[in-house]
């Protein structure tokens, strides 16, 4: 067990000083929480506490601590994440052997190191990691409860999965269903008892799951954040709308228009045909596509390259276009391609979507084992003594935990609306226990030559070929070898209980089929480790190491990309007395300058320039106040906050800096009236955040890629993006690359900056 967690920790952890920003949406709330304990408490985004991020604060306040310890660095803010991860497979070993033996915890604390998307989840500063690691918690207390008859720890049990929803909201209550059966099974108690008990501990559920959502909706709303991703300044509505039922019903924008979620069977909303993804500028980028090249910064380092010997998907799809078509999945229809997904492709509704190559290659190696040991294991330990076939025995009743965790979350994942491929993660922790105790328990009927001693070959044989199929998207070579040997193994695994008279002596061919498909799965984990991957839109997959390849993640660097420094200069000259550097459309222009400088950047829209933050009445009083002189405009249109802009573009003077890296850039203004015509962008966003076909973004794209993506234009130059500068303030004259192509600053870029003082001077 110590090897295995050494093994988490080496995938988790190393090259994690690659970080760059990580996840810039969630390292700026970082810096801005490290300001204050306001800011801390509330999950502002911003250092003046303008608006928050779109999810609760608990996972962010452990690497907001970890950052006020160590200082605001990729791998610091990440750092928490790796820990609980590795807490995790802990965890899982621990709940697993004190019913089913030391063997059986080994195998599922093994398989849960080396499920793909558990490494990427945990290499980044998003939520997911943080979300497992107390749900388990809380199962292990549940359990403690049981084994040891003490309702303490059933409190205890259920306060810790109102801290999992304050994590990530509804999506902890998932596994909810199941605790409750659990310890109703599992006690051996009075059904009344059983309901007194399971009352107490909904009250201490109640209370750790509203206490911080309350809070925020009873503080008045000018004593706080706006609650970003909501549409009505309520924590309460972002957990049951945004982050609630809109999961399973297709997102919503923050003005209210619906549209229909990525993979769903119904039409995409009209209004999102010209609509690009998002841009993930990071030192693995995602190489050019001929339909949107990305923007080339200039200023920045060129990229590390990778091995010469890195796979190629197929069809041609370099750098493994996320959500395009040349991608797995690439349509909603399901699509051709490399394994592995994009930011947006999440299949086809229905029962075996989990198993498709948009979200298989994530999570599904070894479903198909978990879900025949969940068989196996559940006849395995029917016990001698028992009158009817589905009486419970102690290791069945943990069954039912587990499987109460795996269907639940297997059937949302097969119909919901809207989800990104690392959510996934939720199935990690079941198919890790079902298939760890189920590779046991089908051994064990192999060797006994038991009735269900077919179900270990036919496990063996059909992983073999789900993997063979992931494989070909890259290594088709490999992929025939890997199903002949499949194919080799099965043989004597179906022959020998039959001609045999003694299998003690066989037990290299089952042992030999448990490594065969465990190899797969681990190379696939091992590449986010390998690349230094922390992404804003984890994955793992070989187009990790491709030069420039990034999967659908958008790498390190996070969604924001480096500042421009003339831009930044300028503005912190000029600044005075203001509270804001400058306001801008969106965080995702606003992110990279919060890092770089700990100043306050104002996104009016929130994550995407869909909330509605901020009135035209509440702006103006703002700028006369002095407390904001300058607006940032990206180029981009699809906000919710016209109002605003149009208000500017018409009173405001437009000031253009020179491409001089000076702070004393020169600087022409002039007095902008009606609307601007802008120009349209230079650079495209780069394939790293995923190219759906003909350059059309799905909808749905705030916090972690959820809201509405607004609109850019793209030229068609096919000049390979370099790699930007590590460092969050950057150097030279990049330019800050946004959500929906948008660029910014001087140097040919869309960017426009206007001055706001002159307006009631």
């Amino acid at each position: 067990m110590i090897a295995i967690l050494i093994l988490a920790a080496f995938l988790y952890a190393w090259n994690i000083w690659e970080a760059g920003e990580a996840n810039s949406f969630y390292t700026a709330a970082i810096v801005s929480m490290t300001k204050s304990f306001k800011n801390f408490w509330y999950a502002s985004f911003d250092p003046a506490g303008f608006i928050t991020v779109d999810k609760p604060p608990v996972a962010l306040w452990f690497m907001a601590i970890s950052a006020k310890i160590f200082g605001v660095h990729g791998w610091s803010v990440v750092l928490p994440s790796i820990l609980f991860g590795i807490a995790s497979v802990y965890l899982i070993y621990n709940l697993v052997h004190k019913r089913f033996g030391r063997v059986p915890a080994r195998l599922a604390a093994l398989i849960m190191t080396l499920t793909p998307i558990a490494v990427a989840d945990s290499r980044t500063n998003n939520m997911d990691a943080t979300l497992i690691f107390f749900l388990l918690l809380s199962i292990y207390f549940v359990q403690k409860a049981v084994f040891k008859n003490q309702q303490r720890y059933l409190w205890i049990g259920f306060a810790l999965m109102g801290v999992a929803f304050n994590v990530k909201m509804l999506q902890a209550f998932m596994i909810l269903p199941a605790l409750y059966f659990y310890y109703w099974i599992a006690t051996n108690i009075g059904w009344k008892k059983k309901l007194a008990h399971l009352g107490v501990a909904t009250i201490f559920l109640a209370i750790f799951t509203l206490i911080w959502p309350l809070s925020v909706d009873m503080t008045n709303s000018s004593n706080r954040p706006y609650e970003g991703g909501s549409e009505t300044n309520s924590a309460l509505e972002l957990a049951f709308g945004y982050n609630g039922t809109q999961r399973l019903l297709g997102q919503t924008t923050g003005t209210g228009g619906a549209f229909p979620g990525m993979g769903s069977s119904s039409k995409k909303n009209s209004s999102s045909k010209n609509m690009t993804p998002p841009n993930g500028t990071s030192k693995k980028s995602a190489s050019s596509s001929s339909n949107t090249p990305p923007a080339k910064p200039s200023g920045s380092s060129s990229s590390k390259k990778s091995s010469t010997n890195a796979p190629t998907p197929p069809n041609g799809a370099e750098g493994m276009q996320a959500g395009g078509q040349g991608g797995p999945g690439g349509s909603n229809k399901g699509g051709k391609g490399g394994a592995g997904g994009g930011a947006f492709s999440i299949g086809t509704v229905g029962p075996f979507r989990l198993f498709g190559l948009d979200l298989g290659p994530q999570i599904s190696w070894l479903l198909i084992i978990a879900i025949l040991g969940l068989i196996s294991s559940y006849f395995y330990y029917r016990g001698s003594r028992m009158k009817k076939w589905w009486s419970l025995t102690p290791q069945r009743k943990e069954l039912w935990l587990w499987a109460g965790w795996l269907v639940p979350v297997y059937g949302f994942f097969s119909v919901a609306s809207f989800f990104h491929p690392y959510y996934t993660i939720m199935l990690a922790p079941a198919i890790a226990v079902l298939g760890g105790v189920g590779i046991y328990t089908m051994f064990r009927q192999w060797k006994e030559k038991s009735i269900w001693s077919m179900l270990l070959p036919i496990a063996i044989l059909s992983t073999a070929a789900l993997q063979a199929w992931y494989v070909a998207q890259y290594y088709s070579v490999l992929a025939w070898v890997l199903l002949g040997l499949g194919v080799l193994i099965s043989i004597p695994l179906f022959v020998l209980p039959w001609i045999a008279t003694n299998l003690k002596s066989k037990h290299v061919w089952p042992i030999a089929g448990v490594i065969l498909v465990m190899l797969a799965p681990s190379f696939w984990s091992l590449t986010p480790t390998l690349a230094g991957e922390s992404a804003q839109i984890p994955t793992a997959g070989p187009s990790l190491l491709q030069q420039g390849g990034g999967g659908m993640g958008m790498n390190a660097g996070g969604m924001g990309g480096s500042t421009d420094s003339t831009l930044l200069k300028y503005l912190e000259k000029h600044q005075g007395n203001a509270e804001y550097l400058f306001a801008t459309d969106d965080s995702s222009t606003a992110a990279p300058y919060i890092i770089s400088t700990g100043k306050a950047v104002m996104a009016i829209g929130g994550f995407n320039g869909t909330d509605k933050a901020i009135t035209l009445k509440q702006f103006k009083k703002l700028v006369k106040e002095g407390k904001i002189k300058y607006y940032y405009s990206g180029g981009k249109t699809g906000g919710s906050n016209t109002a605003i802009v149009n208000w500017i573009k018409k009173n405001a003077k437009k000031i253009k800096l020179s491409s001089s890296t000076s702070a004393t850039s020169s600087i022409t203004t002039s007095t902008k009236t009606g609307s601007s015509n802008e120009s349209a962008p230079t650079g495209a966003p780069s394939n790293a955040g995923g190219t759906p076909p003909s350059g059309t973004a799905p909808s749905g794209m705030q916090g972690e890629m959820g809201g509405t993506p607004p609109s850019g234009s793209s030229n068609s130059s096919t000049k390979k993006m370099k790699k930007p500068s590590k460092k969050p303030s950057g150097t030279g004259n990049t330019v800050p690359e946004g959500m929906g192509g948008m660029t910014g600053g001087p140097g040919g870029s869309s960017g426009t900056l206007y001055d706001l003082s002159s307006i009631y001077n």
